[in-house]
């Protein structure tokens, strides 16, 4: 019998776990308060690069108070109080020394309602590198409008009308008009709260299609409700229940076959 050597066996182990992508965002014994209420419990999680990491679990359970985390979206709460460690590409974004506007330009947000500015489908997406000063002349706007137009699959739907207010697209056009304005500063993380909650089915298609696409260029975070959706977009799944972080692993394997109950419970519907 050819037994391998056991410098062999770690060179083999060692390989499999470099073969995950690297890690881009790390929380470590995150814990949130909200005055005297604690959201979440000593919260440990690996989001790797070029991954979509899927948030489920039930109503209230700390998923998307932990999605505000990463984008210090938390600091708007005046109660709320944030523990622990967080880092982008090894930086501690909760460092006194980090600019939120640039984190927040790093890692974008879209939201659960599409919620386009009121002004015109070249305005949304131009607003963003402006502010940022990430373009200077007319065709340097043009590119990039239309580059992140086609990143969200929606410059061949509304090129003849860039003049034209963005709340006059439908509900599925508005979301990735969001997503276009996240990604016109070139993030590196996008997160996702529940983006195709208020579509409809075809509208969220589309949205998970352009999902999949995304991950290649970005790291994507998602909150969802639907053990559907986070079952086909996304490589890794996290697990929440009453604040703690129950389990994160393969998505395949945590829905065939995870390793807690309450995960079990909650994919098959016995609660949540």
């Amino acid at each position: 019998m050819n037994m391998m050597s056991e410098a062999a066996v770690e060179e083999a182990v060692g390989a499999k776990v470099d073969s995950q992508p690297p890690v881009k965002m790390q929380g470590r014994m995150v814990c949130v308060y909200y005055g005297d209420s604690q959201a979440l419990y000593d919260v440990n999680l690996d989001i790797r690069k070029n991954q979509v990491t899927a948030l489920i679990g039930p109503s209230g359970c700390g998923k998307s108070t932990f999605l505000r985390c990463l984008n210090r979206m938390n600091d708007t709460i005046d109660t709320c109080q944030v523990k622990g460690s967080i880092t982008l590409d090894g930086g501690d974004i909760y460092d006194a020394s980090v600019d939120v506007v640039e984190l927040r330009a790093r890692v974008g947000m879209v939201f659960q309602k599409p919620n386009p500015f009121p002004k015109s489908i070249y305005e949304n997406i131009a607003y963003g590198p402006r502010i940022h000063g990430l373009a200077r002349t007319k065709s340097e706007f043009d590119e990039i409008v239309e580059t992140s137009l086609r990143k969200a699959g929606l410059f061949e739907e509304v090129k003849d009308r860039l003049t034209s207010p963005g709340t006059g697209l439908s509900g599925g056009q508005q979301q990735r008009l969001c997503i276009a304005r996240a990604i016109a500063v070139s993030p590196e993380v996008i997160l996702m709260d529940e983006p195709c909650s208020a579509l409809d089915p075809i509208a969220t298609a589309k949205v998970e299609e352009l999902i999949d696409e995304l991950r290649q260029n970005f790291t994507i975070v998602i909150v969802t409700h639907s053990m559907q959706q986070a079952a086909r977009v996304s490589q890794r799944t996290a697990m929440f229940h009453l604040g703690n972080l129950v389990e994160e692993g393969d998505t395949d394997k945590m829905f065939t076959n995870p390793d807690d109950q309450r995960t079990q419970d909650y994919i098959t519907g016995r609660f949540g």
